[in-house]
């Protein structure tokens, strides 16, 4: 008598739902990445060469000894996004413009544009025109 096993194990692997798990894979990724924004700063700088800012309503100063001026006030360095929002108040898009010196350590001028990044203001940063 021969009995024989009904179910037989078959040793075949169907790629079909590897391929479905790869294309779900894609899409997700592919959504999630347009959704991360970066943590740059939004600069406008002007070109070096004999160009101009057609607006400066507000002038921030950083001297070489880090004396803060906003519209030809000395503030301290802690009072600077106070008195930039005091002095922004009532302009719309206003343009404000950045003159570092060039021995600034750059910490220090990214610590007064990100007072206009978090603020939604525009900057921009002064340069010299030679």
């Amino acid at each position: 008598m021969e009995l024989r096993g009904r179910n037989k194990v078959k040793a075949e692997f169907s790629m079909a739902s590897m391929t479905d798990i790869v294309f779900l894979l894609l899409i997700f990724f592919m959504l999630t990445s347009t959704l991360v924004t970066t943590s740059a700063l939004d600069l406008v700088l002007p070109k070096s060469k004999a160009q101009t800012v057609k607006r400066q309503d507000v002038t921030v100063s950083i001297s070489p000894n880090l004396e803060f001026k906003v519209q030809d006030q000395v503030v301290a360095e802690a009072d600077v996004e106070r008195s930039l929002l005091r002095a922004v108040a009532g302009i719309e898009d206003a343009v404000i413009v950045l003159r570092s010196d060039e021995s600034v350590p750059t910490g220090v001028t990214v610590k007064v544009m990100d007072i206009a990044y978090r603020n939604r203001l525009k900057m921009v940063l002064a340069t010299d025109p030679r």
